[in-house]
């Protein structure tokens, strides 16, 4: 069972749940592949802020993690340990290769101790863990840690439980049909992961505190209809009311379903299905 309940001693013990992280089986990390992980809480190098409600937290430390795998291409690996990252929501697996390289890489589903994994530009056998290019992947099957672009390293897919369904592969493209629903075609030069991820409780977690969202660096917010009609657009009035406009951050940018797409990088002429109908606003 990855979901442990505990007795409700306590108010905020009532209403939490914990995960157990079963997978995991190393529990100190590889320190040659530790980086310093410094708090910006929110701000940009201007200092100013940019995401509300960030700050405080517990410190840690950034794991490398290897989403290219390109100059381990034909060099078979070691699974030495699965570890927990406090930088995402899945776990990360500790890679030894032949050669003595050891590099971090996502931890799919049914990985575990003494398995091996490897990175090919040709064809190599399905196997969870191995990655190559979506031309040699048969269709039908789940992958993760898509590339968006050959060379570009994995994108896609890399959250605790995600996967992405190849389908179908026409032309210079496969289609792809990704965990919010979205149909969209990638090059099949572009490098995927096969297997799912792993850490799939990870969802079903109950916080249950505010305490824990404080260690994750979460501050309270407070509802822009409570504040000031100089504060935020949604403020002000007598009483609280949004005045019929549409939810807006403090800045005036739309909350949901507005246009946050850079135009000059955009795919859209690559997807086939939008996770999200035009109706609920325009997604560029």
């Amino acid at each position: 069972m990855g979901i442990r309940i505990y007795k409700p001693t306590s108010a905020g013990r009532r209403n939490a749940s914990v995960n157990t992280h079963e997978e995991v089986t190393k529990k100190s990390p590889e320190k040659s592949l530790l980086r310093p992980r410094p708090s910006k809480g929110g701000r940009n190098h201007h200092g100013t802020i940019c995401v509300r409600g960030r700050g405080g937290g517990v410190k840690r430390m950034y794991r490398q993690i290897d989403f290219k795998r390109r100059d381990r291409d034909g060099v078979e690996g070691k699974v030495m340990g699965v570890e927990y990252d406090p930088n995402r929501s899945c776990h990360i697996a500790l890679v030894e290769y032949a050669d003595g390289v050891v590099r971090y890489i996502i931890c799919p589903l049914g990985l575990s101790d003494g398995d091996t994994v490897l990175a090919s530009q040709e064809a190599i056998e399905p196997q969870v863990g191995n990655m190559m290019p979506l031309r040699y992947i048969p269709t039908g099957m789940n992958v993760h840690c898509v590339e968006m672009l050959p060379g570009r390293g994995g994108q896609m897919c890399r959250s605790a439980g995600s996967y992405a369904r190849l389908t179908n592969r026409e032309g210079d493209y496969a289609t792809l049909v990704l965990p919010s629903g979205e149909i969209r075609r990638v090059p099949i030069d572009c490098r995927a992961v096969v297997g799912q991820v792993g850490n799939v409780d990870h969802q079903n977690r109950r916080i249950g505190k505010a305490g824990l969202n404080r260690k994750l660096g979460r501050r309270p917010k407070t509802r822009g209809v409570a504040m000031s009609h100089h504060e935020h657009p949604l403020g002000g009035g007598e009483g609280r009311s949004k005045s019929g406009r549409a939810p807006v951050s403090a800045t005036g940018v739309q909350a949901k379903g507005g246009g946050t797409r850079n135009r000059k990088q955009h795919s859209s002429e690559l997807i086939i299905r939008r996770r999200r109908s035009r109706r609920y606003g325009q997604l560029r």
